[in-house]
């Protein structure tokens, strides 16, 4: 039997195989089979190459959620590409990096944007740019810039500005009110414009720089005008103001001004301070407590009576003394300082806490008796008479009439009777002195032209003598009871 094996040193890359007789197996050497020919190895580089490039789209898809699309800028800093937590960082560092030339000339000093307090809310300005130019989204790719809203800190960069280029500045100086004590008002003092680097201005100029290439611009740095903080209209609003206050400054029990206090002394009380460019009243309370404590002297006092005139009826005539209730100052411990936290406000009016005590009234119950039969007239005071005289009353036919009547019109002179005698009543007595008519045409009056007294004599009137028609004049008020009888 003939077996086809590999000879050692065949060409196993050919087809051909060398044949030789197999040796006799004696049993003493193993048989051995010539090796199968390797299978040919399967080319894998196609799936190696596809399952790469699926993970790269895979990775680009997931960037494409989280990355600010290509072309975008914040105020010309490039941020496409990147996240919104990066972006936000370049534009901090960018603003911050950002060098801007003051002048023209050589060696002229340079600021950057951290000098200046340059600040943005970029985390905001860079969550916008992801929200409206996302990377999946290709309608948002090279978008319009989008406008930072830059600032500068006021105080930062003034301070340096002001170090770097002093010849910029020159102090504003303020408006101020001030008390003038010959008039006794508050007057201004006017404002002065000083100069500064317009802050706007440079502004604008860091805002261009920031969108070059170069993050780098210029600004001259010359001198602008700086208005004082505290105007002239300013100044003057509150000097008006103080005036109106200093017109009623003082304390209060109720509507009354009973401690009034000068303007020299309230404006010993206060102050008008600038406080950073912002004119405000500062109230002494120490001031204000050294005249508190001298209140209880001026507003306690004790009650007045009232004194009135009145008729039989009960109407009161006249007021002869005006009831006054009496006061005493009550606690005082925080008006001082509430006074000046009013003043502080513009408010002059500080009211106190009294206790009161009511007045009492006393009534005077004033009478005229006509006693037609000893031709006497009385005037009676609450009961009792106070004077009595004789009088002349009406005669015969004009007897006067007997009743209780009132004072009506009242006249310190009146021409009686008529010029013509041939006419009623056939007499005329001019400048009848101290006339109070009670009845129709019957009065009181002063007599000049006889002094028979206790006799009837006139045609209806009660004459008296001059001076006792002229006190009871004064002593009877229009509405005093007149009674007349027998």
């Amino acid at each position: 039997m003939t077996d086809l094996i590999s000879a050692p040193g065949a060409d196993t890359a050919s087809n051909t195989a060398i044949t030789e007789p197999l040796p006799p197996n004696d049993g003493t050497a193993p048989l051995e089979w010539a090796p199968r020919e390797p299978a040919p190895k399967k080319h894998r580089t196609g799936l190696w190459v596809g399952i790469g490039v699926g993970a790269l789209l895979i990775a680009a898809g997931a960037a494409s959620t989280i990355l600010i699309a290509p072309g975008t800028t914040i105020e010309g800093i490039p941020v496409g590409g990147l996240t919104p937590g990066a972006a936000a960082d370049v534009v901090t560092a960018h603003l911050s990096e950002v060098q801007i030339t003051l002048g023209e000339a050589d060696g002229s000093p340079v600021v950057t944007g951290a000098d200046l307090g340059a600040s943005v809310d970029a985390k905001a300005l860079a969550d916008t740019a992801f929200a409206d130019h996302p990377m999946w989204n290709l309608g948002s790719w090279m978008s319009e810039p989008i406008a930072a809203g830059i600032t500068l800190d006021p105080e930062v960069a003034h301070a340096t500005l002001r170090s770097l280029v002093p010849s910029s500045y020159e102090d504003a100086v303020d408006a101020s009110v001030v008390f003038d004590t010959a008039s006794s008002t508050y007057t201004t003092t006017p404002a002065a414009v000083g100069t500064g680097i317009d802050l706007d201005a440079l502004t604008v100029s860091l805002v261009e720089a920031v969108g070059t290439d170069t993050n780098t611009g210029s600004f001259s740095g010359a001198p602008a005008d700086a208005p004082a903080a505290v105007s002239d209209a300013d100044a003057a609003d509150l000097a008006g103001n103080l005036n109106t206050m200093l017109s009623t400054v003082g304390f209060y029990v109720g509507e009354e001004r009973t401690v009034p206090v000068a303007p020299a002394v309230a404006a010993t009380w206060i102050d008008v301070v600038d406080d950073d460019g912002e004119l405000r009243v500062v109230a002494d309370e120490g001031a204000i407590q050294a005249t508190v404590d001298t209140l209880a002297a001026a507003v306690d006092r004790a009650p007045v009576a009232a004194e009135t005139i009145t008729n039989a009826s009960g109407d009161v005539l006249r007021e002869l003394t005006v009831g006054v209730n009496g006061r005493a100052l009550g606690d005082t411990s925080t008006v001082a300082s509430d006074f000046a936290t009013k003043l502080e406000s513009g408010n002059g009016v500080q009211p106190l806490d009294v206790t009161e005590t009511p007045f009492e009234t006393a009534a005077l119950v004033r009478e005229i008796d006509i006693n037609l039969a000893t031709q006497t007239v009385s005037a009676i005071e609450n009961g009792s008479v106070v004077d009595s005289w004789y009088v002349s009353s009406g005669a015969g036919e004009n007897a006067t009439h007997t009743g209780s009547f009132q004072i009506g019109w009242k006249t310190s002179s009146q021409n009686m009777g008529n010029r013509d005698l041939t006419q009623a009543p056939n007499y005329y007595q001019p400048d009848v002195p101290w006339v109070m008519y009670f009845n129709g045409d019957e009065a009181l009056h002063g007599v000049y032209w006889h002094s028979n007294w206790g006799v009837t004599m006139s045609h209806g009137c009660v004459g008296m003598p001059i001076d006792k028609a002229e006190w009871l004049y004064g002593w009877s008020p229009e509405g005093v009871t007149v009674n007349v009888h027998y």
